[in-house]
């Protein structure tokens, strides 16, 4: 049964054009092209019983991780197949397990839409909530080098006001 949701995987990747690699068998690793995160690596497992989809969202917040996991546990709660998780490192994940059986195009397509969505629609909420003081130096050292500020548009309240 696993090779046959394998086969699944394989095929839905094809069938959206996204490039993938398998070096261990049954770890698929590829990458969800986003808008405000440009990209969402996920790795699918695929175990005895059931296939489990991890996305990696953000790395480790440098601050306010009360704030940031306290949004994440919020947010779970209106999640529908997939959950922020935590790895030991702190780094933001989107976690999601289907049993095999279930594993479908049309669930793939689903659960991968949710964790894309997700993913990019929380990903500047993320930073903001726990890299405010780096996004805030950010804008001061790009501003003082006359360096180009377009990708910090969406943080243009976290301008320095002298500026």
């Amino acid at each position: 049964m696993p090779e046959e949701a394998a086969a699944v995987v394989r095929s839905w990747l094809g069938d959206n054009g996204l490039d993938f690699e398998e070096k261990t068998p049954g770890q698929i690793s590829f990458s969800l092209p986003g808008e405000k995160k440009l990209q969402t690596p996920v790795r699918v497992d695929l175990g005895p019983h059931a296939l489990g989809i991890h996305a990696f969202v953000c790395r480790n917040p440098d601050e306010n991780h009360v704030g940031v996991y306290r949004w994440l546990l919020e947010k779970n709660l209106r999640l529908f197949a997939v959950a922020f998780a935590v790895d030991k490192d702190g780094d933001i994940y989107l976690d999601a397990r289907l049993p095999l059986s279930a594993v479908t195009a049309d669930d793939l397509d689903n659960i991968l839409g949710t964790v894309l969505s997700v993913s990019d629609n929380s990903f500047n909420t993320i930073l903001e909530l726990g890299f405010a003081s780096s996004i805030r130096k950010e804008w001061e050292w790009r501003l003082s080098h006359g360096e180009p500020t377009v990708n910090l548009a969406a943080f243009e309240h976290l301008r320095p006001k002298d500026a």
